[in-house]
């Protein structure tokens, strides 16, 4: 693989966050570098070790930092912003009160919190039961059957279960990080609004997800459409400017909604696109036909961009090329997520800075989600010497 630095274009999508101090991403960028193969790319990481480091919109923060910290923290939102995240996610869902919330999905309160070892658990749609025979250990507990003080007072934890538990304790498995020799079991649980004024503080911009409901809609009098309004009024109480605010949805409704009835938005809103086991991928006729809708980025898996081809080099995939011949800007997900990695990655976990090199190379992606936003903020600050 030639030496190659980041292209023009790519470079004006970069943007490199001035407006906060000089950070240090290294480690495990450095780790990583070091498992690569010998050649240019390699050369290259090393060789810009000493830095200096600066925060850019091309590293963004899937939930915060969950390679180390609980997910939709306080803790791993300011991990984050320290590892030069230049945009930072809450997943948005809501309370039994409509309150918005930052967690991964409406039920999933059972693993990505302690609410199991509270008195809070008599709320939960399915209580805790272990594992048995075939069955695996279980429970069910919704953001939506509790209130936003209620919420308030949980711990967020890394989002991790045994499912061979017979026990609470057992069922809720601790993170063990690549990065972090102790990771916290307990986090500050955020309200969106708690995360748009810390976000605002650390001088990140924001990419707001709203998340599928997961129970019949309208819930109380709450409409789809009314959610999906709530998302952006709060960044508009908060005195937030348009521009700095990617709202995000699998629904392509939503995103409708967003480009028709808030147009002050449109040019930010994302199309997440699903994996290709849940859709098959757009052809360039039917990513063109979006464009024409209004629709300005989307945001597909990494394992739809690239791929490992019978030579053993990572190259775009045909979507990848359709995808940028639309003239759609394209943000991807999730870098060093830890299941996904293990699976594609193996032993060499280096191969992902390669994969990485040809998201922004070869595919020209403007941002790349990370659960370690670090190693990305790493890799944009070094090509963009």
């Amino acid at each position: 693989m030639q030496h190659r630095s980041f292209s023009l274009l790519t470079m004006l999508m970069l943007v490199i966050v001035t407006a906060r101090a000089e950070i240090d991403p290294t480690g495990r960028a450095l780790t990583l570098a070091a498992d690569l193969p010998a050649g240019a790319l390699k050369e290259r990481l090393q060789s810009c070790a000493s830095g200096p480091f600066y925060p850019t919109a091309f590293s963004i923060a899937h939930r915060g930092a969950p390679l180390g910290y609980p997910e939709h923290s306080r803790e791993g939102y300011i991990a984050a912003a320290n590892m030069g995240a230049g945009v930072i996610e809450c997943d948005v869902t809501f309370t039994k009160d409509l309150e918005l919330v930052c967690r991964h999905s409406q039920c999933d309160l059972a693993s990505s919190t302690n609410i199991l070892q509270t008195e809070l658990a008599t709320t939960c749609q399915q209580p805790f039961t272990p594992a048995a025979s075939a069955e695996p250990a279980s429970a069910r507990c919704c953001t939506s059957d509790i209130t936003l003080a209620e919420f308030k007072t949980l711990c967020a934890r890394p989002d991790i279960t045994n499912t061979q538990a017979t026990s609470v304790d057992e069922f809720l498995a601790p993170l063990r990080s690549p990065v972090i020799d102790q990771p916290s079991q307990c986090g500050t649980v955020m309200s969106h609004r708690d995360s748009i004024k810390l976000i605002q503080r650390l001088g990140a911009a924001f990419i707001p997800e709203l998340k599928r409901p997961e129970v019949p809609m309208p819930f109380n009098g709450f409409s789809q459409q009314a959610y999906a309004d709530k998302l952006l009024a709060e960044y508009r109480e908060l005195g937030i400017p348009a521009e700095k605010i990617y709202p995000q949805s699998f629904s392509f409704d939503d995103v409708r909604h967003w480009i028709k009835k808030h147009p002050e938005f449109a040019q930010q809103t994302l199309w997440l696109v699903p994996r290709p086991r849940q859709i098959t991928p757009p052809t360039l006729q039917e990513l063109r036909s979006l464009r024409a809708q209004g629709l300005k980025i989307i945001a597909p898996p990494i394992p739809m961009l690239v791929w490992q081809n019978a030579q053993g080099r990572i190259v775009p995939t045909a979507f990848a090329k359709a995808a940028r011949a639309s003239g759609l800007k394209i943000i991807t997900w999730t870098f060093e997520a830890a299941k996904a990695t293990a699976a594609a990655y193996g032993n060499q976990p280096g191969l992902m800075l390669e994969a990485l090199d040809v998201l922004a190379q070869d595919v020209g992606v403007s941002g790349v989600f990370s659960d370690w936003p670090g190693t990305v903020t790493y890799y944009a600050n070094c090509m963009a010497d």
